[in-house]
C-alpha cells in the first residue's frame, strides 16, 4: 500500500507541536521562581506530586503488565485475538502516562514563576500560566499524532498487498485506545481521590473549623491540596484528553475504511481525512495561544474573553480549513462530510459557553447558589444540585442536535437505514468529534492553566506577597475554575461523540472476529438456518444475525448493566474520597491539637504526612472502581453477547454523559459560588455565608474532580474493552 504524500503532514505536526512545547517550557524556566519562600513551597509542591506519581505509575504498570500477558494468551495461544494487540495496547498506555507526567512536571515549575508574575502585572501572571498549560496541550496532541503516524507506517508495511488492509490496520489501531483508557481512568480516579482528600481535610478544619484562609502556611493539608491539583487536574486530565484525541481520530478512521471499502483510493483518503484535520488543528491551536492576553485590572468577564479569542479563532480557522483540506483530498461529498465536522465544532462552543453560564459566578445560577448561603449550607447544596440537573438539558440537547446534523451531512441527508447509508452517517458522526477535539491544543491549555493559577495563588498566600498580588492570583485562579469547568464539559462532549463511533467500530471489529473464526474452522447460522458469511454481511446483517433490537432481553439487560455501572463507578469513587477524606480531617484535627504553636504560626506542620495519606488513600482506593470498568464489559460479553454488549454500551453512553454533566457542573458552580462570597459578598470571608458555600463546595469536590471526569474515561474504556475483546465475545456464541 502505497503512502499518499499527503500524510507526511501528520508527522510533521506531531513533532512541531512536541518541539514548541518544548520552546514553551524553556521560557517558562527562564522566569524567576520569586523569593526563597516561593522556592521552598514550590519544591514541597513538587516533590511530592513526583513521588505519588512515581508511586502511581508503580501500581499501573503491573496492571499493564498482567492485562499484556491476557491479550498475548489471547492472541497466540487461543488465537481470538489480533497479534498485534499487545504491543499497541502497551505503547496507548506509555504514551499516555508520557503526556500527563510532561504536564505535571511543567505545571509545578510554573506555579511559583505565575505567583512571582503577577507581583508585576496581571497580563504577565496570566501569559505565563497559560503558556505552560499550554505545553500539556501541545504535548498531549504532539504524541497522539506520533503514535498514530508510527502504527499507521508500521502496519502499512506489514499488510501492505491485503485486500482488506485498511480495515485491518484501522481496527487494530483502535486496540492502542484501551492502553490510552486504561491508563488515564488510573490517572484520573487516583488523583481525583488524591486531590480531593486533601482539599476537602485542609477547608473543612482549616476554614471552617479553624478559621484559617484558604492556602495558610498553618494548615498541615494545604501542601497536599496543591500537589492534589496537579497530580487531578493536570496529569489526569492530560491522560484522559489523550485517549479522546486518539479515540475520535482512530474510530472515525476505523468507520472510513469499512464506509467506502468498494473504491480503495477513496477508501485510503476517508481514513487519513481525519488525520489531517487533527494535524492542521495542531498549527492553529498555535496560533491562537499566541492571541492570548489581557490588560491590568480585567474583570472576570474580561478574562475569559482573553481566552475565548485564542480557543474561538482557532475554531473558526480549523472549520475554513476543514473544507479547504476535504476539497484538496476529493473526499466523497467532501461538502457534507465538512459540514459534519462544523456540527462537532459548533457543538463544542456551545457546551463550553453553557457550562461556562452555570458554573461562572458572572452569571445568575452561580450567584443564585452564592445567595442561598444566608439560609445555610443545606440550601446552597439544594440549589447546587438543582442547578447540575438543570445544566444538563443544552448539552444533552446540543449533542443530539450535533449527532443528528453530523449523520445526515456526512450521508446527503438519506433517510432510507441502507447499510451504505448508516456507514456513511456514522462515519459523519466520528468525524464530527475530530472537528470538536482538532483544537485541542488550545482547548486543553486553557484547562491545564486552571491548576497553575490554584498553585499560583497557594504559593502566593504562603509566601505573604501581599493583598494586590493575591488579588491578581485569584482573579487568575477563579479565571482557572470557570475553564476548567468548561474544560470538563468539553471533555464530556466529545466523549460521547467519539463512544457512539467506537459502537460502529465494535461491529467492525465483531466482523474481523468472526472472519477470523471461519478461517479456523467454525461456523454461523442465522436465526433462519441459513450458514452466516461475515466477509459479505453489513452493519444491518450484523444487527438482524445477533439480533440487536429493543425486543431482546438481553440488549435491554445490557443497558440496564450500563446505567448501574456509571452509578456504581460515581458511588465507588465517592465513598474513596469520603473514606480518604476522613482520615485527612482527622490527622489535621490532631496536629492543630498535639503540634503546639501551629495556630499562631509559631510551630511548622508536618506536611509531609498529610502527602503520605493522601497518596496511600489514593493508591488503595483507586484499583477496583478501575477495575470494574475493564472487568464489566468482558463479563457481559461472554454471558450475553453481542447483544448485551451494545445495550451495555448504548446504557452506559447515555447514563454517563448526562450524569457526568450534572456532577462536573454542580461542583463548579458549588466552588465558584465560594468564590464569589471571598470576594467580599454576602459578607465576605469568614461569616457564616461563607462558612455555608465551603460546605457546598467541599460536596462538590468530589463531583467536579473525580466522580464526574471520570465517567467519560469509563463510558470509552468500556468500549474500548469491548472492541478489543471481541474475539472472545464470538468464541463464547
Amino acid at each position: 500500500m502505497n503512502i499518499p504524500s499527503v500524510f507526511w503532514i501528520i508527522p510533521l505536526a506531531s513533532i512541531c507541536a512536541l518541539g514548541m512545547a518544548w520552546v514553551f517550557f524553556r521560557q517558562m524556566m527562564k522566569e524567576e521562581e520569586g523569593t526563597a519562600r516561593m522556592k521552598e513551597i514550590a519544591g514541597h509542591v513538587r516533590r511530592g506530586a513526583m513521588a505519588y506519581l512515581k508511586q502511581q505509575y508503580k501500581v499501573v504498570t503491573l496492571v499493564f503488565i498482567v492485562l499484556a500477558l491476557i491479550f498475548a494468551f489471547m492472541a497466540y495461544v487461543l488465537h481470538v485475538q489480533n497479534p498485534w494487540v499487545p504491543f499497541a495496547f502497551l505503547t496507548g498506555g506509555f504514551f499516555s502516562g508520557l503526556a500527563g507526567f510532561f504536564g505535571m512536571k511543567t505545571a509545578t515549575y510554573a506555579s511559583a514563576r505565575t505567583a512571582n508574575a503577577a507581583r508585576s502585572g496581571l497580563d504577565r501572571g496570566l501569559k505565563i500560566a497559560f503558556r505552560s498549560g499550554a505545553v500539556m496541550g501541545l504535548v498531549v496532541v504532539g504524541l497522539g499524532l506520533l503514535d498514530i503516524a508510527l502504527w499507521f507506517i508500521v502496519l502499512s508495511y506489514f499488510y501492505s498487498g491485503d485486500h482488506m488492509a485498511l480495515v485491518t490496520i484501522t481496527t487494530t489501531m483502535l486496540t492502542f485506545g484501551m492502553g490510552a483508557s486504561t491508563q488515564a481512568l488510573f490517572a484520573r480516579v487516583g488523583g481525583g481521590i488524591y486531590t480531593k482528600a486533601a482539599d476537602v481535610g485542609a477547608d473543612l478544619v482549616g476554614k471552617v473549623e479553624a478559621n484559617i484562609p484558604e492556602d495558610d502556611p498553618r494548615n498541615p493539608a494545604t501542601i497536599a491540596d496543591n500537589v492534589g491539583d496537579n497530580v487531578g487536574d493536570v496529569a489526569g486530565m492530560g491522560a484522559d484528553l489523550y485517549e479522546s484525541y486518539c479515540g475520535s481520530i482512530l474510530s472515525t478512521a476505523a468507520i472510513g475504511a469499512t464506509a467506502f471499502a468498494i473504491n480503495a483510493d477513496m477508501q485510503l483518503k476517508a481514513v487519513i481525512a481525519p488525520m489531517i484535520i487533527a494535524a492542521v488543528g495542531i498549527f492553529l491551536s498555535l496560533l491562537g495561544i499566541y492571541l492570548v492576553r489581557t490588560k491590568e485590572g480585567a474583570t472576570m468577564k474580561e478574562l475569559l474573553h482573553s481566552l475565548s479569542l485564542g480557543t474561538n479563532v482557532a475554531a473558526v480557522l480549523i472549520a475554513i480549513a476543514t473544507f479547504c483540506i476535504l476539497y484538496l483530498m476529493q473526499i466523497e461529498n467532501w461538502v457534507g462530510v465538512s459540514f459534519s465536522v462544523l456540527s462537532g465544532l459548533a457543538a463544542g462552543v456551545v457546551i463550553g459557553q453553557a457550562t461556562e453560564y452555570y458554573t461562572s459566578h458572572s452569571y445568575k445560577p452561580t450567584q443564585k447558589i452564592a445567595e442561598a448561603s444566608q439560609t445555610g449550607p443545606a440550601t446552597v447544596i439544594i440549589k447546587g444540585i438543582g442547578t447540575g440537573m438543570i445544566s444538563t438539558m443544552i448539552p444533552v440537547v446540543t449533542i443530539s442536535v450535533a449527532i443528528m446534523l453530523s449523520y445526515l451531512f456526512a450521508n446527503n441527508f438519506d433517510l432510507s437505514m441502507s447499510a451504505e447509508s448508516i456507514s456513511k452517517g456514522l462515519y459523519g458522526i466520528g468525524i464530527a468529534a475530530v472537528g470538536m477535539l482538532s483544537t485541542l491544543g488550545i482547548t486543553l491549555a486553557t484547562d491545564a492553566y486552571g491548576p497553575i493559577a490554584d498553585n499560583a495563588g497557594g504559593n502566593a498566600e504562603m509566601s505573604e506577597l501581599g493583598e494586590e498580588v493575591r488579588q491578581r492570583t485569584d482573579a487568575l485562579d477563579a479565571l482557572g475554575n470557570t475553564t476548567a469547568a468548561t474544560g470538563k464539559g468539553f471533555a464530556i462532549g466529545s466523549a460521547a461523540l467519539t463512544a457512539l463511533a467506537l459502537l460502529a467500530s465494535y461491529v467492525e471489529e465483531i466482523k474481523i472476529a468472526m472472519q477470523r473464526a471461519v478461517n479456523e474452522g467454525q461456523t454461523f447460522i442465522d436465526n433462519a438456518g441459513n450458514m452466516f458469511n461475515p466477509s459479505t454481511a453489513n452493519m444491518i446483517d450484523f444487527m438482524d444475525f445477533f439480533q440487536v433490537n429493543l425486543m431482546n432481553p438481553k440488549v435491554l439487560v445490557g443497558a440496564f448493566i450500563g446505567g448501574m455501572a456509571a452509578f456504581l463507578f460515581c458511588g465507588l469513587t465517592m465513598g474513596a474520597v469520603g473514606r480518604a477524606a476522613q482520615t485527612m480531617v482527622n490527622e489535621v484535627r490532631r496536629q492543630f491539637s498535639e503540634i503546639k504553636g501551629i495556630l499562631e504560626g509559631k510551630a511548622t506542620p508536618d506536611y509531609g504526612r498529610c502527602v503520605e495519606i493522601s497518596t496511600r488513600s489514593a493508591q488503595r482506593e483507586m484499583v477496583f472502581p478501575s477495575l470494574l470498568a475493564i472487568i464489566i464489559p468482558i463479563v457481559v460479553g461472554v454471558l450475553l453477547g453481542v447483544g448485551g454488549v451494545m445495550g451495555l454500551l448504548v446504557g452506559g453512553l447515555t447514563t454517563g454523559f448526562t450524569l457526568a454533566v450534572f456532577m462536573a457542573n454542580s461542583g463548579g458552580a458549588w466552588d465558584n459560588a465560594k468564590k464569589m462570597v471571598e470576594e467580599g459578598h454576602f459578607g465576605g470571608k469568614g461569616t457564616e455565608c461563607h462558612k455555608a458555600t465551603i460546605v457546598g463546595d467541599t460536596v462538590g469536590d468530589p463531583f467536579k474532580d473525580t466522580s464526574g471526569p471520570s465517567l467519560n474515561i469509563l463510558i470509552k474504556l468500556m468500549s474500548m474493552v469491548s472492541i478489543v475483546m471481541a474475539g472472545l465475545t464470538v468464541a463464547c456464541i
